[in-house]
Parts: C-alpha cells; sequence; structure tokens
C-alpha cells in the first residue's frame, strides 16, 4: 500500500471514530432540541471532512455518524442523521470534478437541509416543522460546521499529503 493510500485510510479511520464519538459524547449533553431539530456542535465536521477523501470514505463516515446518533438519540435523529452518507458522497463527488472545497459544502447546504426535513415528514411531523424547524435549522447547523471544517481544512488538511487524495 502507497503512502498517501495509507495516509487516506488513517484519514478515514479517524474521522469515522469521530463521526461515532460526537453523538457518544456530546448528543444529549450539549445538543440544541427545537421540535423535531436538534443541533449537536460539531457533528457534521468528520463527514464534511472526509468530502476530501472520496465518495466511498464520505459514505462511511456519514453511516458512522448515523449509528452514532441512533444508538445515542433514537431512530428520528438517526435516520436524520442518515442523510449524512449522501450528502458527503455528492461532496465528495464535487470535490473530485474539480469544485473547491468550500464551494462543495455551500452546494451540498440545500440538499442537505431539503433530506433532512423530507425524514421529519415521514415521521409524521407537519411540513412548517420539517421546512422552517428542521430545514432552516439545519442549513443554519451546516453552515457553523462548515465554517470550522474549512478551518481544520487550511490549518491542518492543506499542509498534509492528504491534499492530493480527493482528486483520485
Amino acid at each position: 500500500m502507497k503512502s498517501k493510500e495509507t495516509l487516506g485510510l488513517t484519514a478515514g479511520a479517524l474521522l469515522l471514530a469521530v463521526s461515532l464519538l460526537i453523538p457518544s459524547l456530546l448528543a444529549g449533553v450539549v445538543t440544541l432540541p427545537i421540535g423535531p431539530f436538534t443541533a449537536t456542535p460539531t457533528s457534521h465536521v468528520p463527514t464534511l471532512l472526509s468530502v476530501l477523501l472520496g465518495p466511498t470514505t464520505a459514505g462511511i463516515v456519514g453511516l458512522g455518524s448515523a449509528l452514532g446518533f441512533f444508538m445515542r438519540l433514537g431512530p428520528l435523529v438517526g435516520m436524520r442523521a442518515a442523510m449524512h452518507i449522501p450528502v458527503g458522497m455528492i461532496g465528495a463527488w464535487l470535490v473530485r470534478k474539480g469544485v473547491s472545497f468550500p464551494l462543495s459544502l455551500l452546494a451540498i447546504a440545500p440538499v442537505h437541509a431539503g433530506l433532512e426535513a423530507l425524514i421529519v415528514l415521514a415521521f409524521g411531523f407537519s411540513l412548517r416543522d420539517a421546512g422552517m424547524v428542521v430545514g432552516v435549522g439545519t442549513l443554519v447547523h451546516h453552515a457553523v460546521d462548515s465554517a470550522i471544517a474549512i478551518l481544520i481544512w487550511r490549518v491542518v488538511y492543506l499542509r498534509t499529503p492528504l491534499a492530493d487524495l480527493g482528486k483520485r
């Protein structure tokens, strides 16, 4: 295995571990609940960073997030977190196509919000709760976590050999 592949595998495994740890340690403790919407600080950051490592890694990290939230906060939040799987994979695809990381995060924000809003409709919540509470709440949460991910990307990622991995 080449050193860049090893580095990518290691980075992906660490992001997966963090995506499982955040709900285990923070969910319910520092979570902001508003109806069917919950915001756990930094919960999107591992998925957002994983888009730099490719669609498969992003999907796996999103799955870790979903499992962590499902175990800690139940099926509604777990299913909302499962939307991190397609969101991360779409973001990774955009990065692979040459879209900058910050612009990719901006592009997937409405997809993220829309998918999470659709999930709560399936659980019987009103259109108002889905759109105004979950949709808008997810957009704000995504923006805050995107800012954190971009900061980490600028400080750490761009200064390592990982910078070339997402472009495979």
